[in-house]
């Protein structure tokens, strides 16, 4: 019988590079999960509205499991979906992280307390290889938020492509972004069975973040 494994879906490149390395190493990813700011309705740090991970959802063939939380209920509620997971004959739970020893412990104490497999396919790898990685392999993302002690506002809907590598090494700051110096939102690539279609609204600002929003679009020619 095919384990089968859910994916801690933030909508970005990392997660975009995790659903890949799963799949080449054998995994069935066959849920997304994501936990979303529930006043705003929008993924914490990212920007990204539910309205655009289901978009994103759909052009991975993969079921979306959005739920709404505050900061302060997220433990409660994580747990609650993960028992829902097992109950639901799921195996594990794959995770997009990289090098923050934190918050890797804070999920694989609950996902193994739950029962089910923590796996961690990018982990400990170095950030400006994924980067590479997930651009030659054709992956493609945009930046919705800066934290702007680290980057400024002209980042904002700069392409993770060709380019990008050179441009974010200069910068002097994690090449992944893995200290919170922005986020991003994965459209294309080997990962999704087609392009998503999107275009930029309007930038906003959040006390030391500023944070493009995404909407979606008729055809990819927007970006």
């Amino acid at each position: 019988m095919t384990e089968r494994y859910a994916l801690m879906w933030s909508g970005g490149k990392d997660s975009a590079l995790a659903v890949s390395r799963a799949q080449s190493l054998g995994l069935d990813v066959t849920k997304l999960l994501n936990f979303y700011d529930v006043t705003t309705g929008r993924v914490r740090f990212h920007a990204t509205t539910v309205t655009m991970l289901q978009v994103q959802a759909e052009a991975l063939g993969i079921e979306l499991r959005a739920v709404g939380s505050t900061w302060a209920e997220m433990d409660v509620r994580f747990s609650q979906e993960l028992t829902t997971l097992r109950s639901d004959g799921f195996d594990g739970v794959v995770f997009g992280d990289i090098h923050l020893g934190d918050v890797r412990a804070w999920y694989e104490e609950r996902v193994t307390a739950a029962g089910l497999r923590h796996v961690e396919p990018i982990w400990g790898e170095s950030p400006p290889k994924l980067v590479e990685e997930f651009v030659e392999a054709g992956g493609r993302a945009v930046i919705t938020c800066v934290d702007l002690s680290r980057l400024d506002s002209s980042w904002l809907g700069r392409l993770i492509d060709e380019r990008f590598l050179d441009a974010i090494s200069q910068a002097r700051v994690d090449a992944c972004g893995e200290n919170g110096e922005y986020h991003s939102f994965a459209f294309a690539g080997p990962m999704f069975k087609h392009p998503v279609a999107w275009r930029a609204g309007e930038i906003h600002a959040e006390p030391g973040f500023m944070q493009l929003d995404l909407a979606p679009a008729l055809s990819t020619q927007d970006y």
